[in-house]
Parts: structure tokens; C-alpha cells; sequence
């Protein structure tokens, strides 16, 4: 089920939703954690989101351009996302893995900052850069565009 990404990609706290679709806050917790929900719990949760109980039953939560959350998204952060991810359709699986890549290959360059100021410098880029892509990340999250189903 994937009311959590739906939840997540319209700005709702889980408080929000409870509130705007009449159920328990405990109730939105688990359905989302993928317990059994009640045709009539989902028919609130659906009419909260403006959607059909069949689309809260699907796996996967694809956001295509056309879609609301990437038409939101700011024009520097639509091509930060295009450039620095060299595709149109960012995935969060990719921007983590530059990111920890970028982490480990940092900390070994300044571990060996302590022989040369070169590789000091370059581990200080690399920081940065890892640093850029949480940071990216982080935006995807917010704005909801990401096209695969990795939970946030």
C-alpha cells in the first residue's frame, strides 16, 4: 500500500491526515506500518486524498512530469536534479548511493589530507559534494518526485 508515499508527497503529517479523514492518528500509524485497514478506513483515507481506494491499494508510487508535485517543483531544483543526476527521472536509490560514495571517498582523502594537502583538499570536495546530494535528497523527499519506491 502506498499511503505513506501519498501522505509524504502531498505535505500531510500523519496528524493531518488523521485529522482531515476522521480517523485515529494510531489508525493512519498502521495502515502505513502495513496492517489490514477496513473498507471504511480506506474510503476515508481516500476521500481525505482526493483519490480511489484502488489507487491506495497499488505497490508502487510513480510521479510522471505531469504530475502536480513536479510541476510545485522550483526551476533550480528541477535542473539540479536533471544535471546532477544526468536523467530526467531522478531516483532516490541513485541520489543515496552518490551520497555515501561521496561520504567514505571523503574521509579516506582527508585521512590521507595528513601526507598530502591535495588529497585534504579533494576529501573537502568530496565532503561537500556528498554533502549537496543529502541535501538533494532531502528535496526529493519533500516535493515527492522521486520515481522509485524507496521508503523515505
Amino acid at each position: 500500500m502506498i499511503l505513506k508515499e501519498l501522505r509524504i508527497s502531498r505535505h500531510l503529517s500523519q496528524e493531518q491526515l488523521a485529522q482531515i479523514s476522521g480517523l485515529n492518528v494510531r489508525t493512519i500509524q498502521r495502515i502505513e506500518s502495513g496492517s489490514n485497514a477496513s473498507v471504511e478506513s480506506l474510503k476515508c483515507i481516500a476521500a481525505a486524498l482526493e483519490i480511489d481506494i484502488s489507487t491506495l491499494n497499488q505497490e508502487k508510487f510513480m510521479i510522471d512530469k505531469k504530475s502536480g508535485n513536479w510541476e510545485a517543483l522550483p526551476l533550480i531544483l528541477k535542473c539540479w536534479f536533471v544535471f546532477n543526476f544526468l536523467q530526467t527521472r531522478p531516483s532516490r536509490k541513485s541520489a543515496l548511493r552518490i551520497e555515501i560514495t561521496g561520504h567514505i571517498s571523503g574521509f579516506i582523502f582527508c585521512c590521507l589530507g595528513l601526507v598530502s594537502e591535495a588529497a585534504l583538499v579533494g576529501g573537502l570536495l568530496m565532503l561537500a559534494i556528498a554533502y549537496f546530494y543529502h541535501w538533494l535528497k532531502w528535496q526529493g523527499d519533500k516535493y515527492g518526485i522521486w520515481y522509485d519506491s524507496e521508503p523515505f
